[in-house]
């Protein structure tokens, strides 16, 4: 049985704002416990799909906080499915249980295979991960980040009708899926503003792949460093962001986008439009092991 509800939708939380601004907060977030905010949407028809095919095992890529395998694993669990995880970095085969992450992919029954870099950016045309697709032919092969046309389709469905009401749409950009989606379904009056949460200089090509609208921005000025990487002063942010507001962020997305809004604003940057609707993508789970990682380095924690 599929677990994903087809009516499945969520509230917009209002928060404060600068004056003459309105901005809320859709809680995509709250969609599942483990397979929450964009992924939820990006593995819904994916899995669907899967089913309809009768495939077996379901093998897809992520480092070793990644949200996408957590929520893979997860879902994979409930539905029936076999899965595979190709882990990024091969020093993570004999630590994985440093990895709140991978222990809760392996608890989730997730098989995982941790290679070398090269081989991860090769993904399945590298032989270690080529043996795996070999040895069984009723598997599907699922991108890294879940992002495909079936991803953009469910993430179209993040916004309904009464979001019609605010001039622009944010989200937080990895692989592109989920802003494509957002610029699929915006009203003609809206743009899509993508805050990268990586240095990802290709995104403008992915986008165009997934989608023919124009109706996005890219921001790049916000990535801190790139992938995964923070400073005290996101930290603090997103503290001081829940203790005002009650909602959690990720250092890694949803940090990066809101704190890069309201930046933007501060600085008198924020060309689009007053009434602002932030895409909260979830994510939490990379909480904790980010937590660990800031403890090493004597940086303040995220509290939630």
């Amino acid at each position: 049985m599929l677990f994903f509800d087809e009516n499945k939708s969520t509230t917009n939380q209002e928060i404060p704002a600068p004056l003459g601004y309105r901005i809320a907060v859709k809680r995509e977030d709250l969609l599942d416990p483990q397979v929450s905010g964009n992924k939820y949407r990006k593995l819904k028809y994916i899995l669907e799909e899967a089913k309809t095919q009768q495939v077996q095992q379901l093998l897809t890529f992520g480092g070793a906080f990644s949200n996408h395998l957590a929520a893979l694993a997860s879902a994979g669990k409930r539905m029936g499915f076999s899965t595979l995880g190709i882990v990024r970095g091969e020093e993570w085969q004999s630590k994985i249980d440093e990895s709140p992450t991978l222990t809760f992919c392996k608890t989730m029954g997730m098989e995982l295979h941790c290679v070398s870099r090269a081989a991860y950016q090769l993904k399945e045309k590298s032989l270690e991960v080529a043996v795996h697709i070999k040895r069984n032919p009723q598997l599907l092969l699922i991108p890294e980040g879940g992002t495909s046309h079936l991803a953009v389709k469910g993430c179209r469905e993040i916004l309904t009708q009464q979001d019609q009401e605010f001039d622009t749409v944010c989200c937080s950009i990895g692989t592109g899926g989920t802003m494509a989606g957002l610029m699929e379904a915006a009203a003609k009056h809206q743009t899509v503003i993508g805050f990268n949460a990586l240095k990802n200089e290709g995104i403008l090509a992915t986008l165009e792949t997934l989608t023919p609208k124009k109706n996005g921005h890219v921001d790049n000025d916000y990535t801190f460093g790139g992938y995964a990487k923070v400073n005290e002063e996101l930290i603090r942010f997103i503290n001081t962001f829940y203790q005002q507001t009650n909602i959690p962020l990720d250092p890694v997305y949803t940090g990066k986008l809101v704190f890069g809004i309201f930046e933007r604003i501060k600085l008198n940057q924020w060309y689009w439009g007053k009434r602002i609707l932030i895409i909260h993508s979830g994510g939490l789970q990379g909480i904790q092991g980010m937590n660990q990682r800031l403890k090493k380095k004597g940086m303040p924690i995220i509290e939630f």
